[in-house]
């Protein structure tokens, strides 16, 4: 079952004890900015994750197009386990170190696309490190050429083009949320729970399609077509439901401790 524009779900399913949550960031936990560097945090939001994380037992992990550096800086002091740059870093451990990849062929798509983008100065490159995007939310009318651009950066390389919110991304082949999810459900704090992901992106349909894959629950946050199974209008309307799932899941605990 897919989700679209008219199936607005005003009531998303609870969390269980045995869930893993899984949760983009921009435009799903926070608003999109007209930058990356410009997005503001609910000053609630690192405590209402943590609050979660403990209710699951840590079982709860960012799954971004970020670096998971900025994740870290933007939730601290929290620290919680996921997979930046869509999969091209994962730590699957609170406490563990970044694990990255080595890809090559990003560097060579990268000095092609510093030669070949738009002469437009609203059009820009945010260089990722594994991951390479180019911008045109200021700019829609480039919107055409920042495709051209990517792709002939692409052209002949091990790496995947994809489209996103007024962004087009170049990766290593291979490397996205769907499969950064799977390889967390790998690991001894994810095993043998029953996965949920919360996104908003074109991004995040890889992902919502593998936890669908793995008996799980998917969120689609905002508009648009998506393989999702529920939806909540804005990141606001997905922090209210967090924040009454966590309050249920620390009451359940509570009942249980004062009866056992």
């Amino acid at each position: 079952m897919s989700v679209s524009d008219s199936d607005v779900d005003s009531q998303l399913p609870p969390l269980r004890r045995d869930c893993a949550l899984f949760l983009d960031f921009d435009g799903t936990l926070a608003e999109i900015a007209p930058r990356p560097d410009q997005v503001r945090v609910d000053a609630g939001l690192p405590g209402l994750l943590e609050r979660l994380s403990r209710a699951l037992d840590g079982a709860v992990a960012v799954i971004t197009g970020r670096p998971l550096q900025q994740i870290d800086a933007l939730l601290a002091p929290l620290r919680l386990p996921g997979a930046g740059l869509h999969g091209a870093q994962l730590r699957p451990l609170t406490d563990a170190a970044v694990q990255l990849d080595d890809h090559p062929d990003i560097a060579t798509a990268r000095r092609r696309l510093n030669a070949c983008k738009p002469a437009d100065d609203h059009v820009w490159i945010e260089d990722k490190g594994a991951v390479l995007s180019l911008h045109f939310r200021d700019a829609p009318q480039a919107a055409e050429a920042s495709r051209r651009a990517v792709e002939a950066a692409a052209r002949g390389l091990d790496v995947d083009v994809m489209a996103g919110k007024s962004v087009y991304e170049v990766r290593p082949h291979g490397v996205d949320k769907g499969a950064a999810i799977r390889l967390l459900m790998s690991t001894p704090v994810f095993g043998g729970r029953r996965p949920v992901f919360a996104g908003d992106d074109v991004t995040d349909e890889d992902g919502f399609a593998v936890v669908r894959s793995l008996g799980g629950l998917t969120v689609k946050v905002g508009r648009g077509d998506t393989g999702a199974q529920w939806r909540c209008v804005n990141p606001a309307a997905l922090g209210a439901w967090l924040a009454r799932e966590a309050a249920r899941l620390e009451s359940a605990d509570a009942n249980y401790a004062a009866t056992g």
